[in-house]
């Protein structure tokens, strides 16, 4: 009797076990990880910021917190004339380093259109993701060691999604902005490409902000929606930006092309230009009818669309708004994928990945990955620098 129970106790236990290691493998197979624990280093505000506010046109004033919650927080702020740059800088809790930038008030709306044939990278959906960020372009050649900029006159396109789920989003936001002005000085250009999420910051979504976002904010005396508001230069920085733009032929967009724009009159400057002025709009605002409509839609709108991955699409479908915009192929975010790949021929290459988390350990581990367009081929780039022909 004794026997025949444990030989019952045996057989549940390595049922149970292989049930077990058949449900893991499933998940993982499904691109699912499992989070074992984040590093208290990501609730540490001493020395968070800058945070740049505008009390009228002519004067602004920076903002950096410093302490802890035991001895308590300072906000310790200067004014200074927006006749002048300021130099800045940005510390990065996780290894304690720091970037250094100046801030120049002149804001400008980028081109929609850039044609020159010079080498393209592009990456999304970063999430907050300082060190994956900074390390990956780092193995790509796009920056040094010490973040000058290495990409001469090259393209770095951010294709949507750099705010939010993570706990350094003001370390990315900078480091885009630093990036920009470095690129400026040898021809090069950062493409910020508005996702999504840049957009809910902007319409006062915050569903998916870290806390410390939240703490900064009121150790400032302020909400949260105050830190992407138009007195905030960040918000000011943001609002400017495209959510389409058609680099050496290729278009850029966060979530993609719907069919029915291919049977529209816009053009990808007047789609640009609806969003922006859109930014600041109650979120989830629907026009009554028109191209507009379509255009700024949480379902079939350039920064919301899926269908690419889950909708029934012809050929024709994704081919004709692409030739419209005059694109050999368009470049998504938005929808995770297991690597970057084409889709549709060619037509459609979506690169959103699971990125690492800075501050987060997860299993299994993952590697960033974005894509590279240059001499005319696409290439997947890995994190350790090497590529492959998609």
């Amino acid at each position: 009797m004794k026997k025949r129970v444990l030989r019952y106790l045996l057989h549940i236990g390595v049922t149970a076990l292989i049930i077990c290691i058949g449900f893991v493998i499933t998940v993982i197979l499904q691109g699912a990880a499992f989070k074992y624990g984040d590093h208290p280093a990501r609730k540490n505000l001493n020395q968070e910021g800058p945070y740049v506010f505008y009390l009228n046109d002519s004067i602004a004033t920076v903002h950096y917190i410093y302490g802890d919650k035991e001895k308590g927080f300072k906000d310790q702020v200067e004014t200074y004339s927006t006749d002048d740059g300021i130099t800045a800088s940005c510390f990065f809790p996780l290894d304690s380093s720091q970037f250094q930038f100046t801030i120049n008030h002149q804001i400008t709306i980028p081109p929609t259109y850039y044609e020159d044939n010079e080498p393209i990278l592009a990456i999304s959906d970063i999430e907050g993701g300082y060190q994956t960020f900074r390390d990956f372009l780092i193995a790509n050649k796009v920056i040094d060691k010490h973040l000058n900029w290495t990409f001469g006159k090259g393209h770095l396109v951010l294709v949507g999604d750099f705010v939010d789920r993570g706990w350094s989003v003001t370390q990315v936001l900078w480091f885009i902005y630093k990036m920009e002005q470095d690129a400026k000085e040898q021809g090069g250009h950062v493409h910020f490409i508005i996702g999504n999420h840049e957009l809910k910051n902007l319409q006062g979504m915050y569903g998916y902000t870290a806390d410390r976002y939240f703490a900064a904010a009121a150790i400032m005396g302020k909400l949260h929606h105050h830190l992407y508001d138009t007195n905030s230069f960040i918000g000011r920085w943001l609002s400017s930006k495209n959510v389409a733009e058609r680099i050496n032929g290729y278009l850029f967009v966060h979530g993609g092309l719907h069919p029915d724009l291919g049977n529209s009159n816009i053009t990808l400057e007047q789609i640009n230009s609806i969003y922006r002025k859109n930014y600041y709009q109650v979120y989830y605002r629907q026009p009554n009818e028109g191209a507009e409509r379509l255009i700024l839609s949480d379902q079939k709108g350039i920064c919301w669309y899926r269908g690419y991955f889950n909708e029934d699409l012809s050929q024709a479908d994704v081919d004709k708004p692409l030739e419209k915009f005059g694109a050999k192929a368009v470049v998504v975010g938005h929808t995770l994928q297991k690597e970057v790949t084409t889709l549709y021929n060619g037509r459609v290459i979506a690169i959103d990945i699971k990125h690492p988390k800075d501050y987060r350990n997860i299993w299994p581990s993952v590697n960033s990955q974005g894509l590279i367009v240059k001499n005319g081929q696409t290439y997947r780039a890995h994190a350790d620098g090497s590529t492959e022909i998609l």
